[in-house]
C-alpha cells in the first residue's frame, strides 16, 4: 500500500481507494474459492454453495408466484373446477422445485451427468430408511391424479379420523376436524386404507337415528312424535315424497321398543355428522315429552310359577288375515314391498327404480 505523504488530502484519498478495494475483492474471492468439498472430480466451494441455495430460491419464488397467479385466475374464472386447478397448481409446484434442485446441483459444481453416484446413494437411502416418505409422496400423486379425493371433501378414515381435506402436501393430506383441529395423515393411508369420502357424489344422504320407548306405547303415537321431530329440524331434506322422514320398528329390546327415525340430508348437512345427530336427538326428547311418552329405563322382571300345575290355557283363535298388506303406518314394511321383485303370476310393475333407497 502507498505511503501517505504530504500533498493534498483529496490527492492522498484517491490514491488509497483503488488500493483498499482490490484488497477487499481479493479477500472476497480468496474467502468465496474456499474449497468445501473435493470427491471423484466434484469440487464444492463457497461461491458455487451460495450460488445454487440462491438459484434454489429464485425457483421457490417463481413456484410461490406461479401458484399466486393461478389461484387468481381461479377467483376471477368461477366455472372451473377447482379440483383440476389445484392439481395443475401442485404438479407446476413440484416440477419447478425439481427443475431447481437439478439447477442448483449444477451451480454448485455437481454436474448433472455425475449425479448417477448421488442417485444410487439416493436409491440406498430409499431402500433403508426413506421407503416410508417415498411411499407418501407417491400416494399424494395417486391421490392428485385419481381424483377420488379433493380439496373440500369431507372424509372419515378406518382410524375414526374425520374432518375437511384442506390441502395434499407431499408426505401428508392436511384435514380440519368440526372442531377446527388440524390433522396431519400420511397420504399413504388414503390409498391402502378404507376412506369413507361423504361428498365424492354431491348428493342427498339418509341419517338413522336410533331411540326407544317402553313396552306398551301407542306405535302410532310413536311415529306421530318422530315425525314432528324430524319437521322441527331444520335440514330435514323433504316432508313428504319418495325421501319424506320415515319412522321404523327396529326391534324388541330387554326393556324398550327400539325405533329408528330415518330422514334424508343434503351432502352440506352430512359434514356435520355430530351436531346432526344431537339436533335429531334433542327434537325427539322434546317430541316424545310432549305426547307423554316413557323412555324405558332397563328393568328386570322376576316371575314365580306357583307349585300347583295350573291348568292349560284355552288356545286363542287365531287373527284373521288380511290381504296381505303392510300396516298403513309401517314405514319399513311399505319401504321393503316397494323394491320387492314381482313373483310369477303377478302383474309386471313399472321398470323405473323407485328414488327412496331400500335399507
Amino acid at each position: 500500500m502507498t505511503a501517505l505523504g504530504s500533498g493534498d488530502p483529496l490527492t492522498q484519498v484517491r490514491a488509497v481507494v483503488p488500493h483498499t478495494w482490490e484488497d477487499g475483492v481479493r479477500q472476497f474471492n480468496e474467502w468465496m474459492n474456499v474449497t468445501l468439498l473435493h470427491m471423484s472430480g466434484v469440487k464444492v466451494t463457497v461461491g458455487s454453495l451460495l450460488a445454487a441455495v440462491l438459484v434454489l430460491v429464485l425457483f421457490l419464488l417463481l413456484s410461490s408466484v406461479t401458484r399466486r397467479l393461478l389461484r387468481r385466475y381461479v377467483e376471477r374464472h368461477d366455472s372451473l373446477n377447482l379440483s383440476s386447478v389445484y392439481t395443475v397448481e401442485r404438479l407446476t409446484h413440484y416440477v419447478l422445485l425439481l427443475v431447481g434442485v437439478l439447477m442448483a446441483l449444477n451451480a454448485s459444481g455437481i454436474p448433472i451427468a455425475k449425479f448417477t453416484v448421488f442417485a444410487g446413494a439416493l436409491g440406498v437411502g430409499l431402500g433403508f430408511g426413506l421407503q416410508a416418505i417415498f411411499n407418501n409422496f407417491v400416494s399424494g400423486l395417486i391421490l392428485l391424479f385419481d381424483r377420488s379425493l379433493k380439496v373440500g371433501d369431507f372424509v372419515e378414515l378406518a382410524s375414526g379420523v374425520h374432518g375437511n381435506v384442506r390441502e395434499i402436501r407431499i408426505r401428508a393430506t392436511l384435514i380440519t376436524t368440526n372442531d377446527d383441529i388440524d390433522i396431519l395423515v400420511p397420504n399413504s393411508e388414503f390409498v391402502t386404507g378404507r376412506v369413507v369420502n361423504w361428498t365424492l357424489r354431491e348428493a342427498a344422504r339418509r341419517l338413522k337415528v336410533p331411540f326407544g320407548v317402553a313396552y306398551g306405547t301407542d306405535k302410532e303415537l310413536v311415529k306421530k312424535a318422530a315425525l314432528e321431530a324430524a319437521v322441527a329440524v331444520p335440514f330435514t331434506l323433504a316432508q313428504d315424497g319418495p325421501r319424506a322422514p320415515q319412522v321404523w320398528l327396529t326391534g324388541f329390546g330387554d326393556s324398550s321398543l327400539d325405533f329408528e327415525l330415518v330422514v334424508w340430508l343434503d351432502a352440506e348437512a352430512t359434514r356435520r355428522t355430530g351436531s346432526v345427530n344431537a339436533a335429531y336427538n334433542w327434537a325427539l326428547h322434546t317430541a316424545l315429552e310432549k305426547y307423554d311418552i316413557e323412555i324405558p329405563f332397563p328393568q328386570r322382571d322376576l316371575h314365580v310359577r306357583s307349585w300347583t300345575r295350573a291348568p292349560a290355557p284355552a288356545p286363542r283363535n287365531p287373527a284373521p288375515k288380511g290381504d296381505g298388506g303392510p300396516d298403513r303406518g309401517n314405514d319399513a314394511a311399505r319401504d321393503v314391498t316397494n323394491h320387492m321383485k314381482p313373483s310369477a303370476g303377478t302383474a309386471p310393475r313399472s321398470s323405473e327404480p323407485d328414488p327412496g333407497v331400500a335399507r
